[in-house]
């Protein structure tokens, strides 16, 4: 998985389809949230894994709206395509990348 910041961001989100996974190190369901994700990358070859601790990077925080983590922004060559809050299984994912596609 990709660690986010405002310098790479733009262009590690320009293409494909990719979630960013917004969260924290303090967060319980954020540490839930990563090992279902880490799984999802690999079984969907075209999904990109990519995360954004909201402690180090508020900025990309703020400007996506993120009030509440973990916050996953499901985008699609560099748009926003879906934002979901709170843990997600890997059923639940996998029915959203199906729906982006």
């Amino acid at each position: 998985m990709t660690e986010l910041t405002k310098e790479n961001f733009a262009n590690a989100t320009a293409s494909g389809l990719v979630v960013v996974d917004f969260w924290a190190t303090w967060c319980g369901p954020c540490r839930m949230q990563a090992p279902v994700l880490e799984e999802i990358e690999g079984a969907i070859p075209a999904l990109k894994v990519c995360k954004v601790n909201v402690d180090e990077q508020p900025e990309l925080a703020g400007q996506f709206g993120v009030s509440a983590i973990p916050t996953l922004v499901f985008m699609k060559n560099g748009k926003i395509a879906k934002t979901v809050v709170g843990y997600h299984d890997y059923e639940a994912i996998e029915a959203i990348v199906s729906e982006i596609e």
